[in-house]
């Protein structure tokens, strides 16, 4: 083990009892992450070692770290079934949100567990209690001991839908030698030339691009069929403000709330979806204070006398897609990097996005160029790229137009990466 890799071990076993407390923290409001904890320690579980040595059907362990990373995992699920038949699916999650999505995604003889925190001893056991053929993580979830420990028991690592921000590459470059433990001989389906380069720039074998799953997800029909119901409801146009989130005291609501026009307020219906379900009640106690009546999901649909509609629910962001007139997607007014577009793209929702973008940015900039989405610097230029599209329905109708046919010229990326998935296994068996 070297020095980095040992120094990071330390500080995770520091650290531990403190995950543990934070967990305990998050069950109050979702009582999963109280559920199964020994799990973490890679302890318990159903297992899938022993259907692996008596037919030999590969067991696929795939890491979808919370909600986005599930759903995106979906489509490549359903392309690996096809391409690998009789796979079973080892499937692991970090967050509640993740493994409560999880759990459609799984067929008879399939496991879901947590994944354990990145200790050698918790991924030793995890990996000789499982045997899984080999590990597949999703988009950026590397992480040291996990491919140490991988390496160590000849399972290959690939990384599924990689990307790899600027910014992320250049906090792994402070520390090269855990850099070179985390990616050294990894395999990565790189959604762009520049998540290639610098996945490759970490010491990883191989980086091919292959596109965005995302693309490939398909919103639900029955999701879209309830919130044009809701759209019906409302009786006027509806404004949604999508996976708002907060940063180092600052909010995105907050920042919305105070640049919110008021005559714009009074004539549409505002639904608020912010992006983590453990701050649905603050955000619900901030839009009262600003003197907002706040009705919830979780209380009903809404009315033609609704004035804010909170999204207090998950696993329903295309119904407020399908429900919306337009939509602000959010992660993007702070420096957070943005969330995914491309849902609401799919679902025919013109779209507006913050500055920051940086997670997304091949994505983003793709949507820029075809006018399925437009950029504004700041709150004041959010509500007034939204309310331009309530006021203009033929140029409302014209972005939703590009924001489907964005969504749909970039699919294919499941079926690529699967094939890809089952290549490397069969150079893995030839032992090149």
């Amino acid at each position: 083990m070297n020095l980095a890799l040992r120094f990071y071990t330390v500080l995770w076993r520091v650290v531990l009892p403190l995950a543990f407390a934070r967990l305990w923290w998050r069950g109050r409001a979702e009582p999963l992450y109280r559920q199964h904890w020994r799990e973490r320690l890679g302890w318990g579980g159903a297992s899938l070692a022993s259907a692996e040595r008596v037919d030999r059907r590969p067991v696929i362990w795939l890491h979808a770290v919370s909600l986005g990373e599930t759903r995106a995992a979906a489509p490549l699920i359903a392309a690996l079934r096809s391409t690998l038949p009789g796979m079973r699916l080892l499937l692991t999650h970090m967050t509640a949100t993740g493994r409560e999505a999880g759990q459609a995604l799984l067929q008879p003889g399939d496991v879901q567990l947590w994944l354990p925190y990145d200790l050698p001893g918790a991924m030793r056991r995890f990996l000789a209690r499982q045997r899984p053929t080999c590990a597949v993580l999703m988009e950026t979830e590397v992480w040291p001991n996990l491919a140490a420990q991988c390496r160590r028991a000849g399972v290959p690592l690939l990384l599924a839908n990689a990307r790899l921000s600027a910014r992320s590459a250049r906090r792994w470059q402070r520390w090269p030698s855990l850099a070179r433990v985390a990616w050294g001989g990894l395999h990565a389906a790189a959604q762009t030339a520049d998540d290639a380069r610098r996945i490759l720039d970490l010491g990883a074998a191989q980086a091919t691009v292959l596109g965005n799953l995302k693309f490939d997800m398909q919103p639900d029909p029955g999701l879209q069929q309830q919130g044009r119901a809701w759209k019906a409801a409302a009786g006027r146009p509806v404004l949604l403000l999508a996976s708002t989130r907060d940063s180092s005291g600052q909010s995105e609501e907050a920042l919305l709330l105070q640049a919110l026009p008021a005559a714009l307020a009074q004539r549409v219906l505002l639904v608020w979806v912010p992006r983590h379900p453990q701050r649905f009640d603050a955000v619900a106690q901030l839009l009262a204070a600003h003197g907002l009546a706040v009705e919830r999901r979780s209380a009903g649909g809404p009315t033609p006398h609704s004035a804010v509609w909170l999204g207090d629910s998950v696993g329903e962001m295309a119904a407020y897609y399908a429900m919306a007139d337009a939509a602000f997607i959010g992660g993007s007014l702070l420096p957070l990097g943005g969330q995914n577009l491309i849902e609401a793209c799919a679902c025919g929702c013109p779209v507006v996005l913050g500055p920051s973008q940086f997670n997304f940015a091949a994505a983003a900039q793709a949507a820029l160029e075809v006018e399925a989405a437009v950029q504004a610097a700041d709150a004041g230029q959010v509500w007034a790229a939204l309310a331009h599209w309530v006021d203009d329905p033929a140029a409302r109708s014209e972005a939703a137009q590009q924001a489907r046919a964005f969504a749909t010229a970039h699919q294919g990326a499941a079926q690529r990466q699967a094939q890809w998935i089952a290549a490397t296994l069969a150079a893995a068996d030839r032992g090149q």
